[in-house]
């Protein structure tokens, strides 16, 4: 294969694993690149998703490039199919996916944007794709114009191409890399710049990714962090989007995620009305004034109408007038003169269709009412809710074609949602969701009882109820590290003293011989963090490096940089690994304020034998003054050579086939001399951990990096 010389990692016609023909580069991010290929034997189009070479070495990204491979398991023509991961001969790492030929609604909304109609099916194809992997808890975090596909150019063939940041929120498998923000700021919902995504999120994503490619501009999220902080609380400007397109995007990008569609069948649901709607709804999609007809209201979560226009003649209603004198005369017959009147003279109450009402409470506060209700008793009612309870109330009187038990479902939803520590209560119709997190599993238990049993006649009641646990203790989570502190301590940083809330981080950091450890390490601590996000830090050791490594003394770092460049080029090797012929050169990067004391620099390898740097028999001098020569500041010491400059006092070497594996630089800084002479070349690490037992008082520290030693 003929390696590219250019920016990319492969060149058009290369030939990878004698199977895929590089035919074209499609893109380009910051770990990785994506090509499009030819499969030599079957002739099939796929995408090549290529680590870029700086990563390949990095354990973290590897477990990434496995969790994606993972995704193949979601089979649905709305999302990408993925097939496996591959590794060529040089080291390169590749992830094989479905090609998807057409344009992105990037490149519509650079040539002018899409039409609402064109937008809504859009929208309901992405949302079955994102409820496919909801479903299995995972969530896309980065959905933008540029990875949504229109297969063929057509909106209901819309293809989801890049989970490469998605986040597995199932317990104890949240994120390799950690939770922070990850994304893209214009299109990333507010709660993402905190490090909190969930399903809430991507719906947001995708509402900002619609709206902007109707507009065919991407949103201005403002020029600083600050402003985009800001802005982010706003709800979006939609005044030029027509409706029912702008109620759609204002409750899939409200900033608060209660107050948006909190699942993606919900979407489809609401599409699915707004398509069967009529003349009355595509006329508003195209921006037609659709017939008067009856009076309608809508609920407080979408914009409401504007007003007739001043000089705008009033429906003629003349024909109807012939009627008004023959029902009189057949209702006073039938003695349903007062009920009749009483509806014809009396206020008339207006139709809301559909009829919405919304109560949401979070920790703070009380509840916040809006949307329409049926009677001025329920009015009444609520609003002395709102009041006792610290909230508010938007609530407006109406009608609808509303079940004869309605109010009492909703009086009894509602006084089992108090129970709750947050809620949102959304009611459609004749539908009601709810929506909450409780800390008591009774409440819980009683919630899916009651939700189990029969709903009022006419009436259809859905909930998802989330159990909050209470603090976990950190002490419930010393046995599981303990079973794997097979490569020295695992350690739970920055830990709360008081134990784990339910939206804290377990964060470990340490050793471990394999990745396979990590993932088991995973799997055992899902057991215990019931739904809390699990970070894991931890350095890959082989097990002979492991045993040496669990007999050095603990100490703190010192802060010293360890970098890797490879002796021919200069070139940095931020992944630290090294092949078979070339020859790897070692920097200390020494901190501004370090000025004194001596450093002691040894090489465990994966035989646990010590190779010492520095000092050593032809280079004795390790005083950090005399190493410096009067120079302050930050500065890099050299401690392995290239072989060019290789000297007696210059250590160089190349790799061979002898020592592969993971080895471990290590470098100790003390106030005083640690040995009363040199130290042999070489010895074993456990001669070398009895020469430092007592050092811990010493005032010493340690740093070190793994370097890896492979075959190409």
């Amino acid at each position: 294969m003929t390696m590219a010389t250019g920016d990319t990692t492969f060149r058009v016609g290369d030939l990878l694993n004698n199977t895929f023909r590089i035919e074209a580069i499609l893109g380009r991010g910051g770990t990785s690149e994506v090509f499009r290929a030819r499969n030599e034997i079957s002739g099939r189009l796929v995408a090549l998703k290529v680590l870029k070479a700086e990563f390949a070495g990095n354990e973290d990204f590897l477990v990434l490039m496995k969790r994606e491979e993972e995704m193949r398991d979601i089979r649905h023509d709305a999302v990408v199919g993925y097939s496996e991961n591959h590794r060529t001969a040089e080291g390169h790492i590749y992830l094989v996916m479905d090609f998807v030929d057409g344009p992105s609604l990037e490149a519509k909304m650079k040539s002018g944007g899409m039409p609402a109609e064109e937008l809504i099916t859009v929208g309901r194809r992405v949302c079955e794709g994102l409820s496919a992997a909801h479903e299995r808890r995972i969530v896309h975090r980065d959905l933008s114009p540029d990875n949504i596909i229109l297969k063929g150019g057509a909106p209901n063939h819309a293809v989801i191409i890049d989970f490469g940041i998605a986040k597995d929120a199932n317990p104890g498998a949240h994120t390799i890399v950690g939770s922070e923000f990850a994304g893209k700021f214009s299109y990333a919902a507010p709660e993402q710049l905190g490090g909190h995504t969930d399903a809430r999120s991507d719906i947001y994503s995708l509402g900002a990714t619609l709206l902007a490619t109707f507009r065919g501009a991407s949103p201005n999220s403002g020029s600083n962090l600050l402003e985009v902080l800001e802005r982010k609380k706003e709800p979006l400007n939609l005044a030029d989007v027509p409706e029912p397109f702008a109620g759609l995007l204002a409750r899939m990008t409200a900033p608060e995620p209660a107050h948006r569609f909190q699942n993606c069948r919900e979407i489809v649901a609401e599409i699915d009305r707004i398509q069967a709607g009529g003349d009355d709804t595509m006329a508003a999609l195209l921006n037609v004034p659709a017939a008067e007809d009856a009076t309608v209201i809508r609920p407080a979560t979408a914009p409401k109408p504007e007003q007739d226009k001043p000089g705008t003649p009033a429906p003629e209603k003349a024909r109807r007038a012939p009627l008004l004198p023959i029902l009189l005369v057949l209702l006073l017959a039938g003695g349903g003169a007062a009920a009749w009147f009483a509806g014809l003279f009396g206020a008339r109450l207006p139709v809301a269709d559909p009829f919405v009402l919304t109560v949401e409470r979070g920790q703070i506060g009380g509840p916040v009412l809006s949307g329409v209700v049926p009677s001025q008793a329920m009015l009444d009612r609520f609003t002395a809710i709102a009041e006792d309870r610290g909230g508010s109330q938007d609530l407006a009187l109406a009608r609808g074609e509303l079940a004869s038990d309605w109010e009492a479902a909703i009086d009894a939803t509602l006084e089992r949602a108090e129970m709750l520590d947050v809620y949102s209560l959304r009611v459609e119709d004749n539908l009601v969701s709810l929506t909450g997190r409780t800390g008591v599993a009774e409440v819980r238990d009683g919630f899916a009882a009651w939700l189990a049993a029969a709903p009022p006649h006419g009436m259809r009641i859905e909930g998802d109820i989330a159990y909050d646990p209470p603090l976990l203790p950190l002490e419930a989570l010393d046995p599981i590290l303990a079973d794997f502190a097979a490569c020295g301590p695992l350690v739970l940083a920055e830990a709360p003293a008081d134990g784990y809330a339910i939206d804290d981080t377990i964060h470990v950091t340490g050793t471990l011989p394999a990745s396979e450890n990590r993932l088991a390490l995973f799997d055992r601590l899902e057991s215990a963090a019931e739904g809390r996000d699990i970070r894991i830090e931890t350095e890959i050791l082989n097990p002979a490096l492991c045993e040496a490594q669990a007999s050095l003394p603990e100490l703190p770092s010192g802060g010293i940089g360890i970098d890797f460049a490879f002796g021919d080029t200069g070139q940095t090797n931020a992944s630290g690994r090294f092949f078979v012929g070339e020859n790897p050169v070692i920097d200390l990067i020494l901190p501004a304020g370090m000025a004194d004391g001596f450093l002691y620099v040894s090489i465990i390898d994966v035989t646990g034998s010590v190779f010492h740097l520095l000092p050593n028999v032809n280079r004795s001098g390790n005083a950090v003054a005399e190493l410096r020569g009067g120079q302050g500041g930050e500065m890099r010491i050299r401690v392995a050579y290239p072989v060019s400059e290789g000297a007696p006092n210059k250590i160089a070497f190349l790799v061979d086939d002898s020592l592969l594996g993971k080895s471990k630089v290590l470098v100790l800084h003390a106030t005083a001399p640690l040995f009363d002479a040199l130290r042999p070349t070489t010895e074993s690490v456990a001669g070398y951990a009895e020469a430092l037992n007592g050092v811990e008082a010493s005032g010493a520290s340690l740093d070190s990096r793994v370097l890896t030693l492979a075959k190409p």
